[in-house]
């Protein structure tokens, strides 16, 4: 990962963290430990690789206050309080200084009633329809589509191949990555006889601040009214929103969940991937769900289930001690059923 050329007096300064060794070393580019080479930067905070401390070709490590070597190293040292933490922000960082685009580049479309901000980069091949407003350091990366009155908030980030339909609300310091669709339809038909009649879906999606949005998920705008995706929200990969869904703020659901019309999810809940949940439920706040689960009731405040259908993890856990006993149980059942039998003729 490739920086441009920063000493290591600045990133501990950066940092916060306490400098053991030159300050005045060239940093380029940020590393794994056990990868790392000249000129890049990396860290320790799993014990298991302190190993890698002494044959690391890295010029520097960001370590924690209490290291101290067992034998000489060449790395300069950056001590802090939490490597990870620090290491992260320093990741958050070179984000930052690396995404500093701005400008419209060529073949892309701007309609000249859309209003743009200020620092807004779009990248070629955009396409922005009729009164669509962007904001303040919006990036808008190549072949994205923005329709008619969509509102896009401060320092946000569209990744290539974003779709936005009409009326869509996209809040601030949000992330959509590639081929994310927001606002298409949602799966409304009403039985017609033999066929099915296409109900009209005229509501929008509404996504707010600080919302992470995987690459190929789905977001249904709503038959009425708004899909909304709350605050804080992180949703990963390949997930399926349904229409008129709700999730509230600070919620996190992993790669290929599909979540069912009209569901609201509560606050602060932990999803694991492939879960299925119906529709027109109320899941409360604080649940969490293990992978593959279904959900087919309604759920209370900080419930954990697993299972399909999904019940409480206690109970999952009591009955898969149960289920690997199923064979010994059959057999004894048989067992039984032979010796009934048996005494049911020399009683006959």
């Amino acid at each position: 990962m490739q920086l441009m050329k920063v000493t290591t007096q600045k990133i501990a300064d950066l940092l916060k963290g306490e400098l053991v060794g030159s300050g005045d070393i060239p940093i380029t580019e940020l590393a794994k430990i056990e990868e790392a080479r000249e000129g890049a930067i990396t860290f320790l905070a799993n014990p298991r690789y302190t190993p890698f401390v002494y044959t690391t070709k890295a010029s520097a490590i960001v370590v924690s206050k209490d290291f101290v070597p067992e034998k000489p190293i060449k790395p300069v040292l950056i001590k802090v309080d939490d490597p990870y933490s620090a290491f992260t922000d320093l990741l958050e960082w070179y984000n930052d200084t690396s995404a500093q685009r701005t400008g419209i580049e060529a073949h892309s479309f701007i309609h000249p009633s859309a209003r743009l901000g200020k620092n807004v980069y779009i990248g070629a091949f955009t396409y922005v329809d009729e009164q669509a407003e962007i904001g303040n350091n919006v990036k808008i990366y190549p072949q994205v589509f923005i329709g008619a009155n969509v509102k896009i908030g401060d320092n946000t980030i569209l990744y290539p191949g974003v779709k936005i339909y009409h009326d869509c609300k996209i809040g601030n310091n949000c992330i959509i990555h590639s081929g994310a669709i927001i606002g298409s339809d949602g799966f409304g038909f009403a039985p017609n006889g033999t066929n099915y009649k296409k109900i009209p879906q005229i509501g929008n999606v509404v996504i707010e601040d600080n919302v992470e949005i995987g690459a190929n998920t789905t977001i249904d705008r709503a038959t009425l009214g708004s899909t909304i995706i709350h605050s804080g929200v992180k949703l990963d990969n390949q997930i399926q929103i349904g229409h008129n869904v709700e999730i509230g703020e600070n919620t996190v659901i992993a790669a290929q969940t599909g979540i069912s019309g009209s569901s609201k999810i509560g606050k602060n809940c932990q999803f694991g991937g492939q879960i299925g949940i119906a529709g027109h439920l109320r899941i409360g706040d604080n649940v969490k769900v293990g992978a593959k689960a279904g959900v087919t009731r309604n759920v209370k405040d900080g419930e954990v289930l697993i299972g399909a259908p999904a019940i409480l993890a206690d109970q999952f856990r009591k009955s898969s001690i149960l289920f690997k006993k199923l064979p010994e149980l059959y057999e004894d059942i048989k067992e039984l059923k032979k010796i009934i039998s048996q005494k049911k003729l020399k009683n006959g």
